[in-house]
């Protein structure tokens, strides 16, 4: 059954080379209770340890049931152990953290055995050795002979074939080393049973063969057995430790270290903590940078514009394509051209396109304005004389009108009426003044209001009338070109004309308090749709007529040429103004336009109700998503050059600050995530002290069967428990600090709720913690599995 053939066994220290077993060949029955006896250092211990497949012998051939074991692996010899051997220490080497009923289940669970099976199997050997009784005990709760007897039913509930036994009553009193050895004989009726012993009384009492050694070699055998040819039918069941057993194993060792592990966990935790609380800081400051963009950009609007710039610069194109240093020592100059990566866009603002934008769901925006260049004819008056309004100095914009199906207009939802009321027809006006009441005294002048006085009471511009005059009405042919109909006291008649439009302030609105921003100047602001009337009258009118077959400008005469930026009164001498009366001087100049391109003149005139630009107010933060992905379909396939580019300011702004928010955490965590380092550090430190405190717990369960890579899961298990328990505490202190952190920073700031630790956020660095510290034990885990098995089981 059990075959030595010539076994040897050495060990060197430095340059001595001690033999422990010479050539030692033993043959053994398949049940026997077989005693070496001999001298301390006679090679017993050695012998034991080798058929234990606790040491590996040089050279010899062990064979067990007829399976040779010369060319075995780790994994082989640890399934060896397990299946076949069973050990009965001196020292008992028992599990001190482990319940009796543990300690002799560990073989059998090594071995797969079920949970149920495993339990009935021990429950039955301790029946079997008398501790029925004792089964829920710690060790340290046992006599020596019951502690004895637990490590007899450990050796026993695998059911292996050879239970081998080092000393067994070698701590023990006379009385129980007879219990013991009785025991022992019992066991020895139906297994190989091989004990090695100082007391050659108790060997000769109980052993059915007596075997002595001396000098590493068998000088004599009571009862030999010949060699016989025995048939192979040897089969090793491999052994393994799941997770969930590596963490019940250390889970109770941890729980005898409660003080230990808790400040290690605790320890660990700094950094999480530190981590988490930057970012909760993070995530609330985002929230309320949010609310706050939200609430200051939401009326900010998605611009449309017939010229847009979008640049693509980067270092290698901006320097011509050549890879050159910063800062060269090099005295030469390298010229080069900035407008190669600028690349101007020029948006097409089609009908087509300009009847997209009407189709957008009205439910998504608060409203819609455009910008035209059209330069509207006003006149007003101050009953008894008429001049044209001084549009340059005071602002005239487009409200953004009202759409269908919301419950408020753009201006009811953003600004407060002073005085009046908001507009409701196409020829209301209204005044925005900023947020101190204020308009410039310029503005007030070209509207024809005296500023001369500390205050002006609002209800007196209520009412407020100018004229609108159009251009037939405003302009007359004079030879080849275009003047102001009549002179500057025909302005009045003008004025009082029926075809005049006339032009109320209804109210004096101003933005609300709780409005950070506001996307309206201080000025005058009427509808579109004035504009749009005053632009379909306007493509008929002599004057637009004419300016589209005339190359040049009819107001001024001027020659038309991209190249000429004269504009204004510029040519004014060259078409005999001076001569012009100086109130008419100044209507003309009022009326030009600023531009001296056909295109630029004609849209100044009314003759195209294109707009320059139009910009679309989203209902809020979410709705301008929708928006922007209703104008992306517009540009689907295509080509670049015809697809029409959007300016989304409130995009810009948010990205420029989470980018700045992303910087500051990034960089204090980074200070934060010191603390994991030194955690890491520490981690190692407590695993390799476990690894020492454990090292015969490290012998046992070699000695049971489990692989090395069991005793590395052992100890990762460890550091598992400890990573969650880190991870746990530092999340639970972090969302226990928030509290005071709100506090203090509502008393700084009356910013409420700041610190908001996000549960992804949690859950991550829960992650990182058992991670960490599981990396942190690695390399102590690994040097626990590379111990000697022998050497660990001699520790104390």
């Amino acid at each position: 059954m059990l075959q030595l053939k010539d076994i040897t066994k050495s060990y060197k220290t430095g340059d001595f080379t001690q033999v422990a077993l010479n050539k030692v060949s033993l043959n053994f029955r398949e049940s026997e209770f077989v005693a070496i006896l001999g001298q301390s250092g006679s090679g017993k211990t050695t012998l034991l340890n080798v058929i234990g497949g606790l040491d590996q012998y040089d050279s010899g051939e062990l064979i067990i049931n007829g399976q040779s074991t010369k060319h075995f692996q780790d994994g082989e010899w640890d399934a060896y152990r397990n299946n076949s051997v069973g050990f009965i220490f001196q020292s008992y080497n028992l599990i001190s953290h482990l319940s009796i009923v543990d300690n002799v289940e560990m073989g059998m669970t090594l071995s797969g055995v079920s949970t149920s099976e495993k339990n009935r199997k021990a429950i039955e050997v301790l029946e079997k050795v008398g501790l029925k009784d004792h089964i829920h005990k710690k060790p340290n709760q046992l006599s020596g002979g019951q502690m004895q007897r637990v490590a007899i039913a450990r050796a026993l509930a695998n059911n292996p074939d050879i239970i081998l036994a080092d000393e067994p009553t070698g701590a023990l009193d006379s009385e129980t080393s007879e219990q013991i050895m009785e025991l022992i004989k019992t066991i020895a009726e139906d297994k190989l049973v091989i004990m090695v012993t100082h007391n050659p009384e108790l060997a000769e009492q109980y052993a059915d063969r007596v075997i002595k050694f001396s000098d590493g070699s068998s000088v004599s055998d009571t009862n030999p057995l010949a060699t016989q040819k025995a048939t192979s039918n040897y089969t090793l069941k491999k052994t393994s430790m799941n997770f969930l057993t590596a963490l019940k194993l250390s889970g109770k060792n941890i729980a005898t270290k409660k003080w230990r592990t808790g400040l290690t966990a605790f320890a660990s935790s700094i950094g999480i903590i530190g981590i988490a609380l930057i970012l909760s800081l993070s995530n609330g400051f985002d929230k309320q940078i949010s609310t706050y963009e939200t609430g200051a950009m939401s009326n900010f609007p998605i611009t449309i514009s017939q010229s847009a710039m979008s640049v693509d610069v980067s270092d290698h194109a901006a320097m011509g394509g050549t890879d050159l240093p910063m800062y060269p020592t090099e005295k030469t100059l390298i010229p080069y051209d900035p407008t190669e990566n600028s690349i101007i866009h020029t948006n097409v603002l089609t009908t087509e396109y300009l009847d997209y934008l009407d189709k957008i769901d009205p439910e998504l925006m608060d409203g819609i304005s455009y910008t035209r260049t059209v330069n509207l004819n006003m006149l007003k008056s101050d009953g008894e004389i008429a001049s044209t309004v001084n549009k340059g100095n005071v602002s005239f914009s487009t409200y953004p009108s009202k759409q269908e199906d919301t419950s408020g207009s753009y201006l009811e939802q953003y600004y407060d009426v002073l005085e009046g009321s908001f507009p409701t027809k196409e020829t209301d006006l209204v005044l925005i003044v900023d947020q101190y009441n204020r308009m410039n005294n310029a503005a007030l002048d070209a509207l024809g209001i005296n500023y001369n006085v500390d205050s002006i009471n609002l209800a007196d511009l209520v009412g407020y009338e100018l004229k609108l005059i159009k251009n037939d009405d405003f302009y007359k042919k004079n030879g080849e070109q275009f003047t102001v109909n009549g002179t500057a006291s025909n302005l009045m008649d003008m004025y009082n004309n029926d075809e005049a439009i006339t032009l109320n302030i209804v109210g004096v609105i101003r933005e609300q308090e709780d409005s950070k921003m506001s996307t309206l100047p201080a000025g005058i602001a009427y509808s579109d749709e004035l504009a749009t009337h005053f632009i379909e009258d306007a493509k008929t009118s002599e004057i637009v007529k004419a300016q589209q077959e005339a190359d040049y400008n009819v107001l001024t005469g001027q020659i038309l040429s991209d190249d000429i930026a004269g504009s204004g009164m510029a040519g004014m001498t060259q078409a005999g103004m001076p001569s012009m009366d100086p109130s008419m001087a100044a209507a003309m100049a009022a009326a030009m336009p600023t531009t001296s391109t056909k295109e630029a003149i004609l849209a100044s005139l009314g003759a195209t109700e294109i707009p320059t630009s139009v910009s679309l107010y989203p209902l809020d933060f979410g709705t301008k998503e929708s928006i922007t992905t209703y104008l992306d379909e517009w540009n689907t396939d295509l080509a670049e050059e015809d697809q029409v580019l959007y300016t989304d300011l409130a995009a810009i702004v948010t990205s420029i600050s989470g980018g700045i928010m992303d910087g500051i955490t990034m960089v204090l965590v980074a200070f934060a995530a010191i603390s994991l380092v030194v955690s890491l550090i520490m981690i190692s430190i407590i695993t390799y002290i476990s690894v020492m405190e454990r090292t015969k717990e490290i012998g046992v369960l070699r000695a049971l069967g489990a692989r090395k890579k069991d005793i590395t899961r052992v100890f990762n298990a460890e550091t598992f428990i400890i990573g969650v328990c880190s991870g746990v505490l530092g999340i639970g202190i972090t969302y226990l600090l928030t509290i005071p952190v709100n506090a203090i920073l509502f008393n700084l700031t009356e910013l409420s709720n700041v610190a908001q630790l996000n549960p992804i956020h949690a859950i991550t660095l829960g992650i990182i913690s058992v991670v960490l510290t599981m990396l942190g034990g690695f390399i102590p885990a690994k040097m626990a599995a590379k111990k000697d098995p022998v050497t660990a089981l001699r520790s104390e």
